[in-house]
């Protein structure tokens, strides 16, 4: 495999995984009673 072409894979990779997080994120975002749940916890440390 050339240089060029596993440099494209791995700048593809990331790319896929930076769109998994953002959908995972997202998800999360429609979801509001998780949002207020998780501010509870966070707020809950102090």
């Amino acid at each position: 495999m050339s240089r060029s072409t596993r440099d494209r894979l791995v700048h593809a990779a990331w790319l896929g995984a930076a769109a998994l997080a953002l959908a995972g994120v997202f998800a999360l975002y429609v979801r509001p009673t998780f949002l207020v749940t998780l501010v509870d916890q966070i707020w809950a440390c102090f």
